[in-house]
Formats: structure tokens, C-alpha cells, sequence
């Protein structure tokens, strides 16, 4: 469910060209002390494809003031250099505090026992870019099948935890399906993944859609670990008319049309510490994602964010 967007950003990643590191920028704007409402970009991917800063202005139109990457490649976001796309960031009114950019064995050099020259400038670019939280979104599936492997690699998520506050940012973790329906030693992946990363140096983003297909729910989670989470993808599912290649019976959709219950989980989720309420959505039905991405934006609205 919903891999899509995490393959193509663990293939960016694992591109990464090397270059001189840049060098890192304050980010300009404050959010609010309350909340942060902004979109995941893959939402509208089609139209970031073809035209991100037309695509920018349109979302900034709607009311938007914040937006998350899905696209950094070869140190660019959809084709920008970082200073162009910072500034394409301030011309249109934007600011973009989170991005999603893959974490897998291929960060880590055994070798030289550090972390790869194309990791550290993710870092340094995401910095650069005026980013606060950089997300690695999903596991690398290749570490998940012993508990030996599995701890080493939650050692690399407090590294670079490490690494991030060198840096000035702070690492994060963004859920997928995977660690919901498999698990070591009879524990779900997903309690193993909170319970070994220490979280002064790994935050959390839970995606509440993602959870939901294999039996994760949002409110169940949140209460488990009062304080993990400090952003949210806000996602709702609906069933899908029959089921797809893979199995899977649940499709998103426009927030409020679905069977999550979004209203409550994001009303208990801003009063227990989440500040960055993210919306994305993955599957339009008959509309188009722009048109999405301004249903989504108004119900968020109405429920007052």
C-alpha cells in the first residue's frame, strides 16, 4: 500500500550526484506556536512534474503557506538547485519545514564506518533549503528480517539523528505499511521502531492512512505513546470498489469522505503534542489531484486548522 511515492524517493536518494556542500540557510517564517497546516507535494506529483512553480502558486492561491517535499534528486528539488528553489519557496509565499528523503543501508559506508558523502548532503541541502525536519518515509525492508540487523539499524536512525543536529535539523520517521503486517520475535515492527529510537534524535510522522490497511489505527497509537509524534499525514481511506493486484481494499480519498474518522484523530492529535498536520492524498477517484488538494485544504479549514 502506498509504495509508490516511497520507491521513487529511496531511487533519488540512492542517485544522489556529489558536490561541494552548500551552505545552510535560517529558515525565514515562523509557524505557529499552535499548528501547521501544509501539503505533501505527491499529492499533486502530476503537476509538479510539469510545472512546480506554476503548481506552488496554485497551491499558495488555495491558502496554503506550507508544503513537504517528495522530490530531491541529484541536490535538486524538482529540478531546482537549492538557493533557486528556496527562492521559488519565498516568491510564491512558502515555506517548506519538512521533506522526505529515504534512509537504508546505502547511507552508511562500512568501510570508512561513516555515513556517505550523498547522505550528509541531504542533510546539508535540506538545511540549506530552510528545512527543520528531514523524514526518511518507510523502512529498507533488506534490515527487518533479524533482530541483529534490525538494531543496527535503528542505531543509524539515532546517528543520523546525530548528524541532523549538527546540522541544525532534526531527523524523522514517516510510517508506511510494511512494519503494520510484519514483525520480529512477535512484535510489530512499527512498536519496535518507537521503542529503539531514542526520541530526543528521531521524531515521528505518523501517517494515518498508511496504517490503516493492515490494521494500525491512528487513535490506538497515539495514546500508546503519548508524546512521540510531533507532524501527522492527515489521510483518509475509503474501500475501493473491488480490490487491487496486490490485495489491498482501501484506496485514499478526500478527508471526511472515508471510514478513518479524521475529524477526531487530528482534534485528539493537536491537544497530545503534534504540531505539523501534513495532507496527503494518494488516489482522486473521478477528480483531479489540484481539485483534491482544495477539498482537502477547505475541510482542514473547517474543522478549524
Amino acid at each position: 500500500m502506498h509504495t509508490s511515492r516511497r520507491s521513487f524517493i529511496k531511487r533519488s536518494s540512492m542517485a544522489l550526484a556529489g558536490s561541494a556542500l552548500l551552505p545552510r540557510f535560517i529558515l525565514q517564517g515562523e509557524e505557529s506556536k499552535d499548528h501547521v497546516l501544509g501539503i505533501q507535494l505527491w499529492t499533486v506529483k502530476d503537476y509538479m512534474e510539469k510545472d512546480p512553480a506554476g503548481t506552488l502558486k496554485l497551491l499558495s492561491k488555495m491558502g496554503y503557506k506550507y508544503v513537504e517535499n517528495a522530490g530531491y534528486e541529484n541536490r535538486k528539488f524538482y529540478g531546482y538547485g537549492v538557493n533557486d528553489f528556496k527562492k521559488l519557496l519565498s516568491d510564491t509565499g512558502l515555506h517548506m519545514p519538512s521533506g522526505h528523503s529515504f534512509l537504508g543501508a546505502a547511507a552508511w559506508n562500512k568501510t570508512n564506518n561513516d555515513f556517505t558523502d550523498e547522505w550528509k548532503y541531504t542533510i546539508e541541502d535540506a538545511s540549506a533549503v530552510g528545512m527543520k525536519y528531514v523524514l526518511s518515509p518507510g523502512v529498507d525492508e533488506s534490515l527487518c528480517k533479524n533482530t541483529d540487523d534490525f538494531k543496527w539499524y535503528m542505531d543509524l536512525f539515532n546517528k543520523t539523528g546525530e548528524l541532523c543536529k549538527k546540522a541544525g535539523i532534526t531527523f524523522g520517521y514517516h510510517n508506511e505499511n510494511y512494519e503494520f503486517n510484519h514483525s520480529l520475535n512477535g512484535t510489530r515492527l512499527y512498536d519496535l521502531l518507537l521503542q529503539q529510537t531514542d526520541k530526543s534524535l528521531v521524531v515521528q510522522q505518523i501517517d494515518i492512512g498508511n496504517m490503516y490497511e493492515p490494521g494500525g489505527r491512528p487513535m490506538d497509537y497515539l495514546k500508546r505513546y503519548p508524546g512521540r509524534f510531533l507532524l501527522m499525514h492527515v489521510k483518509d481511506e475509503m474501500k475501493r470498489n473491488s480490490p487491487s493486484k496486490n490485495g489491498e481494499v482501501y484506496e485514499s480519498t478526500v478527508l471526511g469522505k472515508g471510514v478513518i474518522g479524521v475529524k477526531q484523530v487530528v482534534d485528539y492529535a493537536r491537544k497530545s503534542g503534534v504540531q505539523y498536520f501534513i495532507i496527503e492524498q494518494e488516489s482522486f477517484q473521478d477528480k483531479t489531484s489540484i481539485e483534491c488538494a482544495r477539498e482537502d485544504f477547505n475541510m482542514m479549514k473547517k474543522w478549524g486548522y
